[in-house]
């Protein structure tokens, strides 16, 4: 599949049925974002790929009230870093959330060729997360990317706005209104 397709096809689908988590698939994703661009190399993401049942479950309290459906999750992605791994300009600028977003999107279209639906969360606390999985408290919890197979049946716990999501993709802005050409003119 090219990369426009996978790109059309990429959604952040709520209703997840199970899917078995080998090694091999998590060495898969990492290797694909193991090779995105960064500054001067640094490479500055870090991941851990939670998908011990034992470990999805205590990662529950850690959830925003309405992330429950990530419960049906066959693993979680925790995208992790901190500023000191990455580029910090003379200006002020710290460049690791750029480089790690660029990785983390390369391992979610990677998902997404593999059959898989990759839905990054913003909605849970990073304290309880770090207290979970043992992070340190230096690093930062950048989001956590829910990962199964999406299913057709759709999920009970859903809101009814989940639910409209997930029948059609969200719409999109309109072109005109995400870029100009040669200056600024929005």
């Amino acid at each position: 599949m090219d990369v426009k397709k996978l790109l059309e096809v990429r959604r952040a689908y709520r209703s997840l049925e199970p899917v078995e988590i080998t090694s091999e698939m998590i060495k898969d994703l990492a290797g694909c974002a193991r090779l995105s661009p960064s500054c001067f190399n640094n490479q500055p993401w870090r991941y851990i790929f939670v998908h011990a049942p034992d470990v999805l479950k205590d990662m529950r309290p850690a959830l925003s009230k309405n992330n429950e459906w990530v419960y049906t999750a066959s693993m979680i992605i925790v995208v992790l870093s901190k500023k000191e791994l990455d580029c910090l300009m003379p200006d002020g600028r710290e460049y690791y959330a750029f480089d790690v977003g660029m990785a983390t999107g390369i391992m979610i279209l990677r998902a997404t060729e593999m059959g898989l639906v990759a839905h990054p969360i913003a909605g849970y606390d990073p304290v309880k997360v770090k207290e979970v999985l043992g992070i340190p408290e230096d690093m930062n919890v950048i989001t956590l990317v829910n990962v199964g197979r999406h299913s057709d049946k759709m999920n009970a716990i859903l809101t009814e706005k989940q639910i409209e999501i997930e029948k059609e993709r969200p719409e999109r802005l309109p072109l005109e209104k995400i870029y100009c050409e040669d200056r600024y003119k929005f």
